[in-house]
C-alpha cells in the first residue's frame, strides 16, 4: 500500500517542541501518528483525513498539532510543551481507501500502511 517514511524524531527537554515529518510515497486518504513506549501497547495520537478532519487523543490536545500538506503527500505533528510521557517511537500510518473504516480513526485497525518509527525522548 506504499511507503512511509517518518523523521524528525529527537531527545528534547521537557516543554520543548518537535515537528515530525512522515513523507507517503503515493496519496492515501487518511493518515495518522501512532506512538508505542517499552511495555505500553500502540496508542492513536493525532489522525487526518484528507478533508482535513483531525482528530486527537485527549492526553495531546491542546499540544499537538496535526497537518498535511497534499501536494508533497506529507504528514506533519508539530509538538509542543513536550512532556516526559510524550516518550516513545512515533509511527505513521496511513489507510489508501477512501471509505470510512467504521472505527475511530485512532484505531489501529483502520490503518494498512506503517512506517518504521521515530524515536522521541523527552527529559524532565
Amino acid at each position: 500500500q506504499g511507503q512511509l517514511v517518518e523523521s524528525g524524531g529527537d531527545a528534547v527537554q521537557a516543554g520543548g517542541s518537535l515537528t515530525l515529518s512522515c513523507v507517503a510515497s503515493a496519496w492515501k486518504n487518511y493518515m495518522a501518528w501512532f506512538r508505542q513506549a517499552p511495555g505500553d501497547e500502540r496508542e492513536g495520537v493525532a489522525a487526518i483525513g484528507r478533508n482535513t478532519r483531525t482528530l486527537y487523543t485527549d492526553s495531546v490536545k491542546g499540544r499537538f498539532t496535526v497537518s498535511l500538506d497534499s501536494a508533497k503527500s506529507t504528514m506533519y505533528l508539530q509538538m509542543n510543551n513536550l512532556k516526559p510521557e510524550d516518550s516513545a517511537m512515533y509511527y505513521c500510518a496511513a489507510r489508501m481507501s477512501p471509505r470510512e473504516c467504521g472505527r475511530s480513526l485512532l484505531d489501529a485497525e483502520c490503518y494498512g500502511s506503517w512506517g518504521q518509527g521515530t524515536q522521541v525522548t523527552v527529559s524532565s
